[in-house]
């Protein structure tokens, strides 16, 4: 049975910890990857392509395939070099023997995040065991967004609500990042 205070420290992620996590990371196997431009896993892998992540798709069904200019692995087991993340794009229940296959990795990742709606305390207990850091129920995304202030500008998560368009520093699309001004 997993340990209780333990679990509570997931319930809520202190801001400076998940900006120095998604810092600190370059290399992130994504578990769950699709194909599929409407599904949520394509949608976050493209954006963290275009933020510079090293992002290396894992799906059986795709393995051998390439989606946004990547080869696809198979499994964890399958990506022939280090990674620092491992971000887990699949079930809760999923998440237990995917955390087994991350923590057989030489060498081991430093986070093991995994996404909305995906939370597996006892999966997190064994990885944390270990010394990996876990973050669960969170996508990389919507955290990068927030905390580079791409989501806040446009009025969601600014508490403030206006038609005006934003300024923008040059013409077209700004990327904005999550470090420190």
């Amino acid at each position: 049975m997993p340990d209780v205070s333990n679990a509570a420290r997931h319930d809520d992620y202190d801001t400076e910890h998940l900006r120095g996590l998604l810092r600190s990371v370059r290399s992130i196997a994504l578990v769950g990857a699709s194909a599929n431009p409407a599904r949520p896993s394509w949608i976050v892998t493209k954006y963290l392509l275009e933020r510079g992540y090293d992002v290396i798709p894992v799906n059986p069904g795709l393995a051998g395939q390439e989606l946004l200019g990547r080869r696809v692995v198979g499994r964890l087991s399958e990506l022939g070099r280090p990674v620092d993340m491992v971000e887990i794009f699949r079930n809760s229940e999923a998440a237990g023997p995917l955390v087994d296959e991350a923590l057989a990795l030489d060498p081991l990742p430093k986070v093991i995040w995994m996404q909305l709606g995906v939370r597996n305390d006892a999966a997190a207990a064994k990885a944390e065991a270990r010394g990996i850091t876990v973050v669960m129920n969170r996508c990389p995304k919507i955290e990068y967004g927030r905390l580079s202030g791409e989501i806040g500008w446009t009025g969601v998560n600014s508490r403030i609500l206006s038609a005006k368009r934003p300024k923008l520093a040059a013409r077209g699309f700004q990327k904005l990042t999550i470090e420190k001004r």
